[in-house]
């Protein structure tokens, strides 16, 4: 029979390599940030040739929940079809690779800086609850503002792959050819084209979101309230929701920016305007009352300024 003593080193064996490592965890969070961000591309995809107003399919008639007649542009259902038919299944994964990188660089700065801001922060035991929120907004906006640096070349990228859908246009093919392309026609700047709007469009939605919740948390739900503690493990999530959507023309302007006057047909005049700056196109979008178009994927109006008669 074998000793107690082996056993016991055996079991402590089947322990440590039950074990996960730190590289085995890794290894899983960038595979499960990849297999998500190829799943919901298409979703992305579809979203961005929406943005930069093409509509290659006929909007159709159809009725309100009051009865009234309007007509309606294609859902995303029907807009994935449109483009299986022109560039196959594959064509739903246009840009992708950029945007995988996109996700794994994103991880990797955003788990290093919070360990170094974490590191270099001073905890304060005495400090109130709205000086707590403050200081981990504030951390959270280093750590994003930090991540979207590292990434958004890979963003202007993954765009411009996907906006050559509307022109069929084939100048921006691999990765690494794009960034060729991008460097020797705009420079270092031409990777970070639209990164004020989105900056300060995340940078908005972490403060709204935290704060929202923060003052609801503590004002509004009361605590004699049996269900106080899981409404209060909600009320983040519901405001993000909400703000998401203020916060949505910020996303919209960076990605036109991305893709404005880089030789695209979804850039160029006639299709777009050569916006001089953010705050132009912001201007743009605003007089057409565009400033939230690709946020929905259903029940899609077609524009008042652009909208047809509707014949019998």
């Amino acid at each position: 029979m074998e000793s107690s003593e082996n056993l016991s080193g055996q079991v402590a064996g089947v322990e440590q390599e039950a074990t996960p490592t730190p590289v085995d965890v890794d290894t899983a969070v960038f595979a499960l940030g990849a297999g998500v961000t190829a799943i919901t591309h298409p979703l992305l995809y579809v979203k961005l040739l929406i943005q930069v107003g093409h509509e290659p399919l006929p909007p159709t008639v159809g009725t309100t929940m009051f009865g009234r007649r309007v007509l309606y542009l294609p859902g995303f259902f029907s807009y994935a079809q449109h483009i299986v038919k022109v560039d196959g299944k594959s064509g739903l994964f246009r840009g992708l690779s950029p945007r995988i990188v996109s996700s794994t660089i994103s991880t990797v700065v955003r788990s290093k800086v919070k360990q170094q801001v974490e590191r270099l922060s001073k905890t304060d035991n005495v400090q109130t609850s709205l000086r707590k929120v403050v200081q981990e907004t504030s951390q959270e906006m280093i750590i994003q503002c930090l991540s979207r640096v590292a990434t958004h070349p890979f963003h202007v990228m993954s765009v411009r792959c996907m906006a050559q859908f509307v022109g069929r246009e084939m100048k921006y093919g691999g990765m690494f050819s794009c960034m060729v392309k991008i460097f020797k026609e705009e420079g270092v700047a031409g990777f970070y084209v639209g990164i004020v709007p989105h900056v300060l469009g995340e940078v908005l939605f972490l403060w709204c979101c935290n704060l929202l919740a923060h003052f609801i948390n503590t004002y509004a739900v009361d605590e004699s309230f049996s269900q106080a503690s899981a409404v209060r493990s909600y009320t983040k999530f519901v405001m993000g929701i909400a703000v998401s959507v203020l916060t949505y023309p910020f996303m919209l302007v960076a990605d036109l920016m991305a893709v404005n006057n880089c030789g695209l047909a979804a850039g160029l005049p006639p299709h777009s305007p050569i916006f001089k700056s953010w705050m132009h196109c912001w201007n743009h979008l605003s007089q057409k009352g565009h400033l939230f178009r690709g946020s929905s994927f259903f029940f899609r109006r077609v524009p008042v300024s652009s909208l047809p008669p509707i014949e019998d």
